[in-house]
């Protein structure tokens, strides 16, 4: 499979160059392999948002509350239920 790539000559100032730079040599990678998986990175975190932002504006809210507060339901299964350290504790005494 034949991958296309552009070339994009970027003005970096030179205190990101240099630690991009030393980032890079860290992983063992060039640093055009560097900048191109940060902006990778970057895409794909703006993408998630995207769909998540997306997908929240066409959430049921009703639907949801009917859910939270209904009484009936199952217990949690095993390995499910909410840890004791995350559960909420009295107001103004909340847990680190």
């Amino acid at each position: 499979m034949k991958t296309s790539s552009a070339t994009y000559p970027l003005r970096l100032p030179a205190s990101i160059k240099a630690e991009a730079e030393r980032l890079a040599a860290a992983e063992g990678t060039s640093l055009n392999q560097f900048v191109a998986s940060a902006v990778a990175e970057k895409v794909a975190t703006l993408r998630t948002a995207d769909f998540f932002a997306e997908r929240r504006a066409r959430a049921d809210w009703v639907a949801f509350d009917r859910i939270m507060t209904r009484q009936s339901g199952e217990a949690p299964r095993e390995g499910d239920e909410i840890p004791e350290r995350a559960k909420p504790g009295p107001i103004g005494m909340e847990s680190d």
